[in-house]
């Protein structure tokens, strides 16, 4: 037996029934079909499934879908404009490498629109604190920073 829950999701207004074990992360990836947002580890250890919920970062893997009901989520899908321009952001981990396998990649950007948002990142020392809860396994760390460092000007 499912249960109702409606949320918009990238701009979008979605209804739909769900178990009520179902984990955000899944509903999002399954349900939906917004395969950005990655499974790493099942554990909210590696933050590949970083989204943003109400405006702030959360591992959709550490909810439940039905918690989000009434929410407004973005994804990684929804991040950049309608007319396909790169959120500056994502355009910053473009110009600088700030990734390889792009695996991490999407819930890295994720953290790190949130962290530029919210949190002081001045410093290389802040972003690095600021996006620990996030494993990148090719170790691009460096670059991961560099975009970050890059992308501040134009998200301030």
């Amino acid at each position: 037996m499912g249960i109702p829950i409606t949320l918009k999701v990238n701009g979008q207004t979605v209804s739909r029934e769900v178990a009520p074990e179902q984990l955000l992360v899944q509903f999002i990836r399954e349900d939906l079909a917004l395969t950005g947002t990655h499974v790493g580890c099942d554990t909210s250890q590696c933050g590949a499934c970083t989204i943003h919920l109400n405006g702030r970062a959360v591992k959709a893997c550490a909810m439940l879908a039905v918690q989000a009901s009434g929410a407004e989520i973005t994804t990684i899908e929804g991040l950049a404009a309608e007319d396909g321009t790169l959120h500056p952001m994502q355009a910053a981990f473009k110009e600088c490498h700030g990734l390889q396998c792009g695996f991490c990649t999407p819930g890295m950007v994720m953290s790190a629109v949130d962290l530029v948002k919210h949190h002081k990142c001045d410093t290389e020392a802040e972003i690095r604190a600021g996006l620990e809860g996030n494993l990148c396994r090719c170790t691009g760390y460096q670059n991961i920073v560099r975009a970050v460092q890059a992308a501040v000007p134009a998200m301030k």
